[in-house]
């Protein structure tokens, strides 16, 4: 694994991203500021509930699964603040269209890279399910096989996956738009501006945190730094320090793989390892690896099925900006065509 990078890369965008709302702009609306107001209100109510209560929670594929489904929440609440401004797209500057066009593209980059690793954890479940039947017979014929299913099994989780190698880039180039480009003349600009930054710094996090426990590189983890005049600033803080501290610890160890999951399954497997060995394996001794195994292939089908929602909302969103634009006829210097959802064999829960 790789270590961790100490120390850690800030990034604050570009100069004061709330220069835009300052006293020498347009005052804003009473109602402007209140929607403004609850979105970021909920937004650091949001992050707060990731923030992990144990660090057995880290790098779970629990928290993963809740930290998606936030992000899935975040994405369709900021299509409902849109739609509370009445600011249609016909009023959207063209940078503010290329700027979502370029990040949408990108984040469905990264969640057809995401689907393809778990897609590849899930055909992992085949070694463990003829490993299991062959313990449980208890036969000791029986046993060979198994042990050589489980060491296919360990073989194929350590292996690299080559979509995985482009998150980085993905990433990097991810963390360029988070400045704010400035508004002119339009207090709802502004507004959807500012709003736009947080869920661009939230999505950019977990997306990061998602890249560096599929990968095993600490590369992929990230630190955002964000200014203290955000409501949601010190939730996301929390949230950031809290997870990169202990994830630093993690990636030092000398584990099979970095996800509490995978983890449970191999250390069942070694357990078992003495009693394999020796030809006899009672129902009882088996009971743990059989519960790892459950939990892990639950986690990755809870996982899979956020991934492919928050990946049907942004192509959704997109879908829709670029069928607003054809209706004005407005043509859009970006690339247009989305990347398709990756192929594969279909996981439990798409």
């Amino acid at each position: 694994m790789a270590r961790p990078q100490d120390p850690p890369r800030g990034f604050f965008p570009f100069g004061n991203p709330f220069k835009n709302l300052s006293s020498k702009n347009p005052v804003l609306s009473s109602n402007l500021l209140s929607l403004l107001n609850t979105f970021e209100t909920n937004l650091a109510s949001s992050i707060t509930k990731l923030v992990p209560k144990e660090k057995s929670q880290i790098l779970t594929l629990s928290w993963m699964s809740q930290a998606m489904a936030s992000l899935c929440q975040t994405h369709n609440a900021i299509k409902t603040l849109i739609t509370d401004l009445e600011l249609p797209v016909s009023d959207w500057e063209d940078k503010w269209v290329d700027i979502y066009l370029d990040i949408s593209v990108k984040l469905l980059d990264l969640c057809n890279a995401f689907s393809s690793e778990l897609s590849r954890l899930n055909q992992g479940h085949l070694f463990l399910q003829f490993a299991l039947h062959n313990l449980g017979t208890n036969a000791p014929q029986n046993l060979p096989k198994a042990q050589s299913s489980l060491d296919a099994w360990k073989q194929h989780i350590v292996s690299k996956n080559p979509r995985l190698e482009s998150c980085h880039a993905i990433l990097t180039s991810l963390v360029q738009t988070l400045n704010l480009p400035k508004v002119k003349n339009s207090a709802k600009g502004k507004v959807l501006m500012r709003a736009l930054y947080g869920v661009k710094v939230k999505t950019l996090y977990i997306s990061g945190v998602f890249a560096a426990a599929f990968s095993g590189s600490s590369q992929n983890l990230l630190y955002v730094t964000v200014s203290n005049e955000l409501p949601w600033a010190p939730s996301f803080m929390d949230m950031q320090n809290t997870m990169n501290s202990e994830m630093k610890s993690i990636f030092l160890s000398d584990g099979l793989t970095v996800m509490k999951e995978l983890e449970a399954v191999d250390s069942g497997v070694k357990n078992l390892a003495p009693a394999i060995q020796q030809g006899s394996i009672d129902s009882i001794s088996l009971q743990p690896l059989k519960d790892s195994v459950t939990e892990l292939t639950s986690g990755i089908d809870l996982v899979s099925k956020e991934v492919d929602c928050f990946f049907k909302i942004l192509l959704s969103g997109r879908d829709t900006l670029l069928e607003n634009l054809r209706s004005m006829g407005a043509p859009t210097t970006v690339l247009t065509t989305p990347p398709k959802k990756a192929a594969g064999k279909k996981q439990r829960g798409f």
